[in-house]
């Protein structure tokens, strides 16, 4: 930067010395106020975090560094405050988050999906039930021609091979979510293992992220894993149908993910939402909301507030990317409770530090 401002200073002809001198001191003031912000958490939505943070750079000079842990991570980091914020799948209740000072707000809609490994398989083409998820996941299941996976499959040839079963090794958002499905689906599963961000898993291997658990299913013949759509799509992996609460096998896309965030209880305290089996026909059952967590009396106001303007920007004006990576932007509703989220963060004197435009 100094080197670019001292070259245009030295070139410039004297009648434009006083544009040019403008020009400079704006990029001084502009590389003066730029700040660097921190997050850290979830996995599922960092490819869309990630793109959020580098087009924003690009208009405002802010730095947005976020790193993909997990949503325990996440979690634990903002409680240590030793992040401007952290982003969670597992949206905590309102009652923990007053305990703790924290306001939490969704950011986007997500879809996890099963995906597996099977040669001659394409994505789609094997349908499967959260009931019959929850046998594999349990060890009940064990091979891929088992009469009640090919029951709901006449016409594919299932091989008759061991089930291999890949998890999250690490406190994950995307464990809680997939969890709850199955604790919903079987009953076997809510006693036996239950829902949380971290289980005690009967059978499989772990991958930390959802780039681990992508890479071992990629990389193991006859594997079934669980992932957010995007990691799905850029992964080339292949997804299964599911049947959803309404009885109807459906594929994991913009619209079915939509579908069951159309009517989400946003003004929820707290705004944790659970959207997995709702009811809507074209619905894919497993849909989240990713969330980010902010103190509610922060340290630093200025950043918390840059933190702020980085979500406003991100949910109003660049939904392109939002859509563009195959995650479900929030609905107008949401973004309006988002807002009204936000006048609970405050200063040291108790005034609401959110500006809206």
């Amino acid at each position: 930067m100094t080197r670019l401002l001292m070259f245009l200073l030295i070139r410039a002809k004297p009648f434009c010395m006083a544009v040019v001198v403008s020009v400079c001191l704006g990029l001084l003031c502009q590389a003066a106020l730029a700040i660097d912000l921190t997050g850290a958490g979830a996995s599922s939505p960092y490819p869309v975090y990630a793109k959020w943070a580098a087009e924003y750079h690009r208009q405002t000079g802010h730095r947005i560094n976020y790193q993909s842990m997990g949503s325990g991570g996440g979690q634990q980091q903002i409680l240590a405050r030793t992040v401007d914020f952290g982003a969670s799948d597992d949206p905590l209740p309102h009652a923990w988050l007053q305990q703790h000072g924290l306001v939490q707000f969704p950011a986007v809609v997500l879809g996890v999906v099963p995906v597996v490994h099977l040669p001659g398989i394409k994505p789609g083409e094997l349908i499967l039930t959260g009931s019959v998820l929850a046998e594999i996941y349990l060890g009940n299941i064990t091979r891929w021609n088992d009469p009640v996976i090919a029951g709901l499959n006449p016409e594919l040839a299932l091989p008759d091979r061991d089930i291999v079963v890949v998890h999250r090794a690490d406190g994950s958002g995307t464990t809680f979510v997939w969890s709850d499905y199955l604790s919903q689906a079987s009953v076997g599963w809510r006693e036996k293992v239950g829902t949380g961000k971290a289980v005690a898993w009967p059978v499989g291997q772990g991958g930390k992220g959802n780039e681990g658990v992508a890479a071992y299913v990629k990389q193991l013949r006859y594997a079934i894993g669980y992932l957010e759509y995007t990691y799905a799509k850029t992964n080339d992996l292949v997804w299964t149908r599911l049947e959803n609460a309404a009885g109807v096998p459906v594929n994991p896309d913009t619209r079915s993910i939509s579908a069951a965030a159309a009517d989400a209880p946003w003004r929820k305290p707290g705004m944790g939402v659970l959207l997995n089996n709702q009811p809507a026909q074209a619905a894919w059952p497993i849909v989240a909301a990713s969330f980010i967590l902010l103190p509610r009396r922060p340290r630093h106001v200025e950043r918390a507030l840059q933190v702020m303007k980085f979500f406003d920007w991100a949910l109003t004006q660049g939904t392109g990317i939002t859509t563009e990576l195959a995650y479900i932007p929030l609905p107008e509703p949401a973004v309006r409770a988002v807002h009204r989220q936000w006048r609970q963060i405050v200063d040291q004197n108790g005034e609401p530090i959110w500006e809206p435009s």
